[in-house]
Protein backbone atom coordinates (compact mmCIF):
# COMPACT_ATOMS: atom_id res chain seq x y z
CA UNK A 1 0.00 0.00 0.00
CA UNK A 2 1.87 3.35 -1.09
CA UNK A 3 1.39 6.90 1.32
CA UNK A 4 -1.31 8.31 -1.23
CA UNK A 5 -3.44 5.02 -0.32
CA UNK A 6 -2.41 5.05 3.39
CA UNK A 7 -3.09 8.80 3.69
CA UNK A 8 -6.66 8.52 2.10
CA UNK A 9 -7.51 5.92 4.39
CA UNK A 10 -6.63 8.31 7.60
CA UNK A 11 -8.02 11.28 6.34
CA UNK A 12 -11.39 8.27 5.71
CA UNK A 13 -10.90 7.43 9.76
CA UNK A 14 -10.70 10.72 11.12
CA UNK A 15 -13.74 12.02 9.11
CA UNK A 16 -15.94 9.51 10.18
CA UNK A 17 -14.43 9.76 13.96
CA UNK A 18 -15.72 13.47 13.39
CA UNK A 19 -18.72 13.00 11.67
CA UNK A 20 -19.38 9.92 15.08
CA UNK A 21 -18.50 13.06 17.37
CA UNK A 22 -21.12 15.00 15.20
CA UNK A 23 -23.55 12.64 15.96
CA UNK A 24 -23.12 12.25 19.62
CA UNK A 25 -23.31 15.91 19.80
CA UNK A 26 -26.52 16.47 18.27
CA UNK A 27 -27.65 13.26 20.13
CA UNK A 28 -27.11 15.32 23.09
CA UNK A 29 -28.73 18.17 22.05
CA UNK A 30 -32.03 16.40 20.81
CA UNK A 31 -32.44 15.15 24.12
CA UNK A 32 -32.40 18.21 26.31
CA UNK A 33 -36.53 18.46 26.24
CA UNK A 34 -36.87 14.51 27.47
CA UNK A 35 -38.54 14.92 30.71
CA UNK A 36 -38.37 11.43 33.09
CA UNK A 37 -41.49 10.68 35.15
CA UNK A 38 -39.24 9.31 37.69
CA UNK A 39 -35.55 10.03 38.54
CA UNK A 40 -33.06 8.36 41.46
CA UNK A 41 -29.77 9.81 41.87
CA UNK A 42 -27.44 7.25 43.55
CA UNK A 43 -24.32 8.69 45.01
CA UNK A 44 -21.64 6.23 46.01
CA UNK A 45 -19.90 8.27 48.81
CA UNK A 46 -15.95 8.08 48.48
CA UNK A 47 -16.01 5.94 45.46
CA UNK A 48 -13.64 6.86 43.43
CA UNK A 49 -12.79 4.78 40.14
CA UNK A 50 -10.58 2.64 41.80
CA UNK A 51 -13.35 1.01 43.73
CA UNK A 52 -15.43 -0.37 40.72
CA UNK A 53 -12.60 -1.51 39.18
CA UNK A 54 -11.27 -3.82 42.29
CA UNK A 55 -14.87 -4.85 42.82
CA UNK A 56 -14.78 -5.76 38.99
CA UNK A 57 -11.32 -8.26 40.03
CA UNK A 58 -12.97 -8.86 43.23
CA UNK A 59 -16.20 -10.02 41.71
CA UNK A 60 -14.34 -12.22 39.04
CA UNK A 61 -15.23 -15.86 38.34
CA UNK A 62 -11.46 -17.50 38.49
CA UNK A 63 -13.18 -20.83 36.68
CA UNK A 64 -13.31 -19.08 33.70
CA UNK A 65 -10.33 -16.95 31.40
CA UNK A 66 -11.58 -13.38 31.17
CA UNK A 67 -12.65 -10.81 33.88
CA UNK A 68 -16.44 -10.22 33.91
CA UNK A 69 -18.03 -6.89 33.30
CA UNK A 70 -19.89 -5.83 36.65
CA UNK A 71 -22.86 -3.68 36.29
CA UNK A 72 -20.93 -0.61 36.52
CA UNK A 73 -18.81 -1.49 33.55
CA UNK A 74 -21.97 -2.06 31.96
CA UNK A 75 -23.56 1.24 32.44
CA UNK A 76 -20.66 3.38 32.76
CA UNK A 77 -21.36 6.88 30.77
CA UNK A 78 -18.85 9.54 31.77
CA UNK A 79 -16.78 11.26 34.90
CA UNK A 80 -16.90 14.18 36.85
CA UNK A 81 -14.72 16.51 38.80
CA UNK A 82 -15.10 16.99 42.15
CA UNK A 83 -13.64 20.24 43.69
CA UNK A 84 -14.88 22.60 46.30
CA UNK A 85 -15.36 26.69 46.30
CA UNK A 86 -12.38 28.16 47.35
CA UNK A 87 -13.80 29.88 50.65
CA UNK A 88 -11.85 32.97 49.98
CA UNK A 89 -12.97 34.04 47.23
CA UNK A 90 -10.88 35.66 44.50
CA UNK A 91 -8.13 38.49 45.38
CA UNK A 92 -6.08 41.07 43.21
CA UNK A 93 -3.04 42.01 44.17
CA UNK A 94 -1.11 38.77 46.32
CA UNK A 95 -1.62 35.69 47.95
CA UNK A 96 -1.63 34.88 51.25
CA UNK A 97 2.05 34.38 51.15
CA UNK A 98 3.04 37.60 49.34
CA UNK A 99 3.01 36.45 46.22
CA UNK A 100 2.18 38.56 43.17
CA UNK A 101 -1.44 37.62 41.29
CA UNK A 102 -2.85 38.90 38.44
CA UNK A 103 -6.25 40.82 38.86
CA UNK A 104 -8.90 38.38 39.38
CA UNK A 105 -6.63 35.42 39.62
CA UNK A 106 -8.62 32.53 41.50
CA UNK A 107 -6.58 32.60 45.28
CA UNK A 108 -5.43 28.90 45.89
CA UNK A 109 -7.79 26.06 45.83
CA UNK A 110 -6.68 23.09 47.41
CA UNK A 111 -9.03 21.11 45.10
CA UNK A 112 -10.48 18.23 47.89
CA UNK A 113 -13.60 18.02 48.80
CA UNK A 114 -15.78 16.78 51.68
CA UNK A 115 -18.82 15.35 51.45
CA UNK A 116 -21.07 18.24 52.26
CA UNK A 117 -19.44 20.76 49.74
CA UNK A 118 -19.17 17.91 46.93
CA UNK A 119 -23.28 16.79 47.78
CA UNK A 120 -24.50 20.66 47.65
CA UNK A 121 -23.18 20.88 44.29
CA UNK A 122 -24.78 17.45 42.94
CA UNK A 123 -28.03 18.63 45.09
CA UNK A 124 -27.75 22.58 44.12
CA UNK A 125 -25.72 22.97 41.43
CA UNK A 126 -23.15 25.42 43.34
CA UNK A 127 -19.64 25.74 44.70
CA UNK A 128 -19.42 25.73 48.38
CA UNK A 129 -16.60 25.50 51.13
CA UNK A 130 -15.91 22.15 52.87
CA UNK A 131 -18.58 21.91 55.64
CA UNK A 132 -22.02 23.93 54.40
CA UNK A 133 -24.87 22.12 53.35
CA UNK A 134 -27.05 23.62 50.98
CA UNK A 135 -25.89 26.96 51.07
CA UNK A 136 -23.54 28.88 49.26
CA UNK A 137 -19.72 30.80 50.38
CA UNK A 138 -22.11 33.34 51.47
CA UNK A 139 -24.14 31.15 53.49
CA UNK A 140 -27.02 31.95 51.47
CA UNK A 141 -29.70 28.91 50.52
CA UNK A 142 -30.19 27.46 47.57
CA UNK A 143 -32.89 25.13 45.59
CA UNK A 144 -31.93 21.32 45.25
CA UNK A 145 -33.44 19.10 42.64
CA UNK A 146 -34.97 16.93 45.31
CA UNK A 147 -37.03 20.50 46.65
CA UNK A 148 -37.62 21.43 42.85
CA UNK A 149 -39.04 17.83 42.41
CA UNK A 150 -41.06 18.56 45.25
CA UNK A 151 -42.41 22.02 44.20
CA UNK A 152 -43.29 20.32 40.91
CA UNK A 153 -45.79 17.74 42.57
CA UNK A 154 -43.25 14.80 42.10
CA UNK A 155 -42.82 12.46 45.50
CA UNK A 156 -39.92 12.52 46.95
CA UNK A 157 -37.61 10.78 49.43
CA UNK A 158 -33.82 9.34 49.97
CA UNK A 159 -32.89 5.91 51.25
CA UNK A 160 -29.07 5.83 52.92
CA UNK A 161 -27.20 3.84 54.75
CA UNK A 162 -25.42 6.14 57.36
CA UNK A 163 -27.61 8.61 59.45
CA UNK A 164 -30.24 10.21 57.24
CA UNK A 165 -28.98 13.51 58.60
CA UNK A 166 -25.70 12.55 57.02
CA UNK A 167 -23.65 15.39 54.82
CA UNK A 168 -25.39 13.77 51.66
CA UNK A 169 -28.68 13.07 52.14
CA UNK A 170 -28.45 16.59 54.79
CA UNK A 171 -27.65 18.53 51.45
CA UNK A 172 -30.38 17.76 49.89
CA UNK A 173 -32.68 18.61 52.45
CA UNK A 174 -31.66 20.60 54.75
CA UNK A 175 -29.47 24.25 55.35
CA UNK A 176 -26.40 24.81 57.77
CA UNK A 177 -23.17 26.12 58.13
CA UNK A 178 -22.02 23.06 59.76
CA UNK A 179 -22.72 19.71 58.55
CA UNK A 180 -21.92 17.93 62.36
CA UNK A 181 -24.88 19.79 63.44
CA UNK A 182 -26.74 16.93 63.40
CA UNK A 183 -29.65 17.62 65.61
CA UNK A 184 -30.31 21.15 63.82
CA UNK A 185 -30.09 19.44 60.74
CA UNK A 186 -32.92 16.92 61.76
CA UNK A 187 -35.54 20.14 62.90
CA UNK A 188 -34.96 21.40 59.46
CA UNK A 189 -36.12 17.74 57.93
CA UNK A 190 -39.43 18.73 59.82
CA UNK A 191 -39.18 22.59 60.14
CA UNK A 192 -38.06 23.39 56.49
CA UNK A 193 -41.26 23.00 54.00
CA UNK A 194 -41.83 23.40 50.43
CA UNK A 195 -44.96 25.24 49.62
CA UNK A 196 -46.38 23.90 53.35
CA UNK A 197 -45.47 20.39 52.38
CA UNK A 198 -42.94 18.09 53.73
CA UNK A 199 -39.59 18.19 51.48
CA UNK A 200 -39.34 14.15 51.84
CA UNK A 201 -41.95 11.60 51.97
CA UNK A 202 -39.88 8.71 52.51
CA UNK A 203 -36.77 9.05 54.79
CA UNK A 204 -35.30 5.88 55.38
CA UNK A 205 -31.85 4.75 57.10
CA UNK A 206 -29.89 5.43 60.43
CA UNK A 207 -29.95 8.46 62.96
CA UNK A 208 -32.79 7.65 65.73
CA UNK A 209 -30.38 9.93 68.42
CA UNK A 210 -31.22 12.97 66.09
CA UNK A 211 -34.43 12.63 65.68
CA UNK A 212 -35.53 11.46 69.83
CA UNK A 213 -34.15 13.59 71.95
CA UNK A 214 -34.56 15.36 75.10
CA UNK A 215 -35.05 18.65 73.76
CA UNK A 216 -37.58 17.30 71.01
CA UNK A 217 -38.60 14.30 70.12
CA UNK A 218 -39.02 14.72 66.06
CA UNK A 219 -40.42 10.89 65.45
CA UNK A 220 -43.65 11.67 67.65
CA UNK A 221 -43.75 14.95 65.64
CA UNK A 222 -44.09 13.06 62.26
CA UNK A 223 -46.23 10.42 63.22
CA UNK A 224 -48.95 13.39 64.32
CA UNK A 225 -48.11 14.88 60.98
CA UNK A 226 -49.21 11.65 59.03
CA UNK A 227 -46.11 9.46 58.58
CA UNK A 228 -45.75 5.84 59.51
CA UNK A 229 -42.77 4.83 61.86
CA UNK A 230 -40.58 2.24 62.07
CA UNK A 231 -37.30 1.18 62.93
CA UNK A 232 -36.87 -2.40 62.25
CA UNK A 233 -36.41 -4.29 58.60
CA UNK A 234 -39.11 -6.43 59.18
CA UNK A 235 -41.72 -3.56 59.54
CA UNK A 236 -40.88 -2.75 56.07
CA UNK A 237 -43.15 -4.82 54.00
CA UNK A 238 -45.92 -3.90 56.37
CA UNK A 239 -45.98 -0.11 55.31
CA UNK A 240 -48.83 1.33 53.68
CA UNK A 241 -48.09 2.87 50.60
CA UNK A 242 -50.54 5.48 50.59
CA UNK A 243 -48.48 7.23 53.84
CA UNK A 244 -45.93 9.21 54.09
CA UNK A 245 -42.79 7.11 56.47
CA UNK A 246 -40.21 7.64 58.29
CA UNK A 247 -37.99 4.47 58.98
CA UNK A 248 -34.63 4.84 61.09
CA UNK A 249 -33.38 1.23 61.97
CA UNK A 250 -30.25 2.16 64.02
CA UNK A 251 -29.19 4.96 66.40
CA UNK A 252 -26.48 6.67 64.06
CA UNK A 253 -25.67 4.25 61.12
CA UNK A 254 -26.63 1.12 59.83
CA UNK A 255 -24.15 -1.44 60.42
CA UNK A 256 -21.76 -2.44 57.74
CA UNK A 257 -22.65 -4.96 54.74
CA UNK A 258 -20.36 -7.39 55.62
CA UNK A 259 -22.09 -7.40 59.62
CA UNK A 260 -25.27 -6.91 58.53
CA UNK A 261 -28.49 -10.25 58.27
CA UNK A 262 -29.23 -8.38 55.48
CA UNK A 263 -26.24 -7.90 52.99
CA UNK A 264 -28.16 -6.06 50.49
CA UNK A 265 -29.65 -3.71 52.88
CA UNK A 266 -29.11 -0.51 50.36
CA UNK A 267 -31.11 -2.67 47.71
CA UNK A 268 -33.58 -3.51 50.25
CA UNK A 269 -34.10 0.44 51.49
CA UNK A 270 -33.88 1.20 47.68
CA UNK A 271 -37.34 -1.31 46.76
CA UNK A 272 -39.04 -0.18 49.18
CA UNK A 273 -38.45 3.41 48.42
CA UNK A 274 -39.67 2.94 45.05
CA UNK A 275 -43.09 1.17 46.13
CA UNK A 276 -43.64 3.75 48.32
CA UNK A 277 -43.01 6.65 45.94
CA UNK A 278 -44.56 5.71 43.00
CA UNK A 279 -47.60 7.77 41.63
CA UNK A 280 -48.79 9.32 38.26
CA UNK A 281 -47.18 12.54 38.67
CA UNK A 282 -43.30 10.57 39.33
CA UNK A 283 -40.77 10.68 42.22
CA UNK A 284 -37.26 11.79 43.14
CA UNK A 285 -35.04 9.47 44.74
CA UNK A 286 -31.74 9.99 46.56
CA UNK A 287 -29.77 7.13 47.47
CA UNK A 288 -26.79 6.53 49.00
CA UNK A 289 -24.24 3.82 49.30
CA UNK A 290 -22.84 5.81 52.32
CA UNK A 291 -20.35 3.54 53.78
CA UNK A 292 -18.01 2.89 50.71
CA UNK A 293 -16.26 6.04 51.94
CA UNK A 294 -16.21 4.52 55.36
CA UNK A 295 -14.19 1.76 54.28
CA UNK A 296 -11.62 4.22 52.49
CA UNK A 297 -11.33 6.43 55.14
CA UNK A 298 -10.64 3.24 57.52
CA UNK A 299 -8.40 1.90 55.14
CA UNK A 300 -10.40 -1.33 55.17
CA UNK A 301 -10.93 -2.79 51.71
CA UNK A 302 -12.63 -5.93 52.94
CA UNK A 303 -15.54 -2.89 54.25
CA UNK A 304 -15.46 -1.18 50.64
CA UNK A 305 -15.53 -4.02 48.99
CA UNK A 306 -18.90 -5.55 51.12
CA UNK A 307 -20.52 -2.14 50.99
CA UNK A 308 -19.34 -2.19 46.25
CA UNK A 309 -21.33 -5.56 46.65
CA UNK A 310 -24.32 -3.68 48.28
CA UNK A 311 -24.46 -1.20 45.56
CA UNK A 312 -23.73 -3.52 42.66
CA UNK A 313 -26.73 -5.64 43.87
CA UNK A 314 -29.05 -2.01 44.03
CA UNK A 315 -28.28 -0.94 40.72
CA UNK A 316 -28.76 -4.34 39.22
CA UNK A 317 -31.98 -4.24 40.33
CA UNK A 318 -31.78 -0.48 39.38
CA UNK A 319 -31.33 -1.52 36.15
CA UNK A 320 -34.07 -3.81 35.69
CA UNK A 321 -37.02 -1.24 37.30
CA UNK A 322 -35.74 0.95 34.23
CA UNK A 323 -36.07 -1.98 31.81
CA UNK A 324 -40.52 -1.99 33.20
CA UNK A 325 -40.05 1.70 33.89
CA UNK A 326 -38.27 3.17 30.94
CA UNK A 327 -39.33 6.74 31.62
CA UNK A 328 -37.21 6.22 34.55
CA UNK A 329 -33.66 8.36 34.61
CA UNK A 330 -31.05 6.71 37.51
CA UNK A 331 -27.46 8.51 37.66
CA UNK A 332 -24.46 7.21 39.67
CA UNK A 333 -21.14 8.86 40.83
CA UNK A 334 -19.12 9.55 43.80
CA UNK A 335 -19.11 12.93 45.52
CA UNK A 336 -15.25 12.38 45.90
CA UNK A 337 -12.50 9.28 46.32
CA UNK A 338 -11.74 8.29 49.75
CA UNK A 339 -8.53 6.72 50.76
CA UNK A 340 -6.12 6.97 47.84
CA UNK A 341 -6.97 3.12 47.56
CA UNK A 342 -4.43 1.18 44.98
CA UNK A 343 -4.57 -2.14 43.13
CA UNK A 344 -1.20 -3.83 43.89
CA UNK A 345 1.33 -1.91 46.00
CA UNK A 346 5.22 -1.83 47.19
CA UNK A 347 6.08 -3.04 43.14
CA UNK A 348 4.34 -6.32 43.87
CA UNK A 349 2.46 -6.90 40.44
CA UNK A 350 -0.81 -8.45 41.45
CA UNK A 351 -3.73 -8.41 43.83
CA UNK A 352 -5.20 -11.42 45.44
CA UNK A 353 -9.11 -10.23 46.15
CA UNK A 354 -9.97 -13.99 47.42
CA UNK A 355 -8.59 -13.63 50.61
CA UNK A 356 -11.49 -10.64 51.16
CA UNK A 357 -13.81 -13.29 50.11
CA UNK A 358 -12.57 -15.52 52.55
CA UNK A 359 -13.36 -13.52 55.47
CA UNK A 360 -16.24 -14.61 58.21
CA UNK A 361 -16.91 -11.18 59.50
CA UNK A 362 -15.93 -7.56 59.37
CA UNK A 363 -12.42 -6.49 60.27
CA UNK A 364 -13.32 -4.76 63.11
CA UNK A 365 -16.21 -7.44 64.28
CA UNK A 366 -13.27 -9.81 64.04
CA UNK A 367 -11.23 -7.09 66.33
CA UNK A 368 -13.98 -6.68 68.97
CA UNK A 369 -14.35 -11.06 69.26
CA UNK A 370 -10.63 -11.07 69.75
CA UNK A 371 -10.56 -8.29 72.03
CA UNK A 372 -12.79 -10.21 74.80
CA UNK A 373 -11.13 -13.60 73.81
CA UNK A 374 -8.37 -15.86 73.89
CA UNK A 375 -6.50 -15.58 71.24
CA UNK A 376 -5.66 -18.92 69.25
CA UNK A 377 -4.34 -19.21 66.15
CA UNK A 378 -7.31 -22.09 65.16
CA UNK A 379 -9.64 -18.81 66.71
CA UNK A 380 -8.36 -16.04 64.80
CA UNK A 381 -7.89 -18.43 61.22
CA UNK A 382 -11.56 -19.59 61.58
CA UNK A 383 -12.16 -15.90 61.76
CA UNK A 384 -10.27 -14.68 59.10
CA UNK A 385 -10.96 -17.64 56.48
CA UNK A 386 -6.79 -18.44 56.10
CA UNK A 387 -4.02 -19.39 57.89
CA UNK A 388 -2.36 -17.65 60.21
CA UNK A 389 1.34 -17.52 60.37
CA UNK A 390 2.98 -17.89 64.07
CA UNK A 391 4.87 -14.76 63.56
CA UNK A 392 1.51 -12.84 63.00
CA UNK A 393 0.07 -14.99 66.12
CA UNK A 394 3.14 -13.39 67.93
CA UNK A 395 2.14 -10.06 66.73
CA UNK A 396 -0.98 -10.23 68.52
CA UNK A 397 0.16 -11.23 71.69
CA UNK A 398 2.52 -8.83 71.70
CA UNK A 399 0.02 -5.96 70.98
CA UNK A 400 -2.49 -7.90 74.22
CA UNK A 401 0.15 -6.90 76.28
CA UNK A 402 1.43 -3.80 75.51
CA UNK A 403 -2.43 -2.66 75.40
CA UNK A 404 -2.92 -4.07 78.95
CA UNK A 405 0.04 -2.22 80.70
CA UNK A 406 -0.83 0.87 78.57
CA UNK A 407 -3.96 0.29 80.16
CA UNK A 408 -2.51 0.09 84.14
CA UNK A 409 -0.79 3.21 82.89
CA UNK A 410 -3.57 5.08 82.12
CA UNK A 411 -5.96 4.02 84.56
CA UNK A 412 -8.46 2.96 82.20
CA UNK A 413 -11.85 1.55 83.02
CA UNK A 414 -12.81 -1.65 81.38
CA UNK A 415 -14.26 -0.70 78.02
CA UNK A 416 -12.25 1.89 77.53
CA UNK A 417 -8.89 -0.61 77.26
CA UNK A 418 -11.07 -2.81 75.20
CA UNK A 419 -11.91 -0.01 72.98
CA UNK A 420 -7.93 1.00 73.19
CA UNK A 421 -7.39 -2.98 71.94
CA UNK A 422 -9.72 -3.66 69.20
CA UNK A 423 -8.59 -0.65 67.36
CA UNK A 424 -4.97 -2.23 67.76
CA UNK A 425 -6.07 -5.63 66.76
CA UNK A 426 -8.31 -3.71 64.17
CA UNK A 427 -4.92 -2.13 62.74
CA UNK A 428 -3.10 -5.48 62.80
CA UNK A 429 -5.92 -7.39 60.75
CA UNK A 430 -6.15 -4.81 58.00
CA UNK A 431 -2.44 -4.75 57.56
CA UNK A 432 -2.82 -8.68 57.20
CA UNK A 433 -5.11 -8.14 54.65
CA UNK A 434 -2.93 -5.20 52.95
CA UNK A 435 -0.20 -7.80 52.75
CA UNK A 436 -2.27 -10.75 51.48
CA UNK A 437 -3.94 -8.44 48.72
CA UNK A 438 -1.32 -6.27 47.90
CA UNK A 439 -3.99 -3.34 49.07
CA UNK A 440 -1.91 -0.22 49.22
CA UNK A 441 -3.60 3.49 50.81
CA UNK A 442 -2.22 7.10 50.41
CA UNK A 443 -4.76 8.77 52.52
CA UNK A 444 -7.20 8.24 55.24
CA UNK A 445 -8.78 10.81 54.16
CA UNK A 446 -10.08 12.20 50.71
CA UNK A 447 -8.65 12.92 47.11
CA UNK A 448 -8.88 14.85 44.25
CA UNK A 449 -9.19 12.97 41.53
CA UNK A 450 -12.52 12.53 38.95
CA UNK A 451 -15.24 10.29 39.89
CA UNK A 452 -16.66 7.67 37.24
CA UNK A 453 -20.62 8.85 36.08
CA UNK A 454 -22.95 6.32 35.12
CA UNK A 455 -26.49 6.71 33.95
CA UNK A 456 -29.51 4.81 32.92
CA UNK A 457 -32.87 5.10 31.07
CA UNK A 458 -34.71 8.47 29.75
CA UNK A 459 -32.17 11.33 29.13
CA UNK A 460 -29.00 9.15 30.32
CA UNK A 461 -27.07 10.67 27.28
CA UNK A 462 -27.19 13.98 29.18
CA UNK A 463 -24.36 12.61 31.59
CA UNK A 464 -21.81 11.43 28.68
CA UNK A 465 -18.37 12.33 28.99
CA UNK A 466 -16.52 14.50 31.85
CA UNK A 467 -18.59 17.09 33.62
CA UNK A 468 -18.12 19.05 36.68
CA UNK A 469 -20.13 17.93 39.88
CA UNK A 470 -22.33 20.65 39.42
CA UNK A 471 -23.13 20.01 36.17
CA UNK A 472 -25.34 17.09 37.61
CA UNK A 473 -27.50 18.97 39.12
CA UNK A 474 -27.70 21.57 36.09
CA UNK A 475 -28.80 18.68 34.10
CA UNK A 476 -31.30 17.03 36.65
CA UNK A 477 -33.06 20.80 36.90
CA UNK A 478 -33.28 21.34 33.55
CA UNK A 479 -34.88 17.33 32.62
CA UNK A 480 -37.14 17.96 35.35
CA UNK A 481 -38.33 21.57 33.65
CA UNK A 482 -36.62 23.88 35.28
CA UNK A 483 -34.56 26.35 32.89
Amino acid sequence: MNFKSISSLLFLGLSTLTLSACDFNNNVESNTQVQPKNIIMVVADGMGPAYPTAFRYYHDDPGTPLVERTIFDQILVGSASTYPASESGYISTSDASGAALASGVKKNNFFVTDSAASATALAAGIKTYNGAIGIDQQKQAHLTVLEWAKSIGKTTGIAVTSQIVHATPASYIAKNEKRGNYNAIADNYFDLKIDGKFKADVMLGGGTKYFIREDRNLKDEFVAAGYQYIDKFSQLSTLDSNKQVLGLFADVALPSALDSDNKNRLRTLTQTAIKQLENDNGFFLLVEASQVDWGGHSNDIAYAMGEMNDLSTTMEYLKDYVKHNPNTLVVLTADHNTGGFSIGSNGVYEWQPHFIQLLKKSPNKIANLLATNEITDQHLTELLGFTISEEEILQFNVIKLEQTLAARQQKLNANEAKIALTKRYYDAIKNIIDIRTHSGWTSGGHTGIDVPVYAIGQGKEQFYGFQDNIEIAEKLFKLMGKE
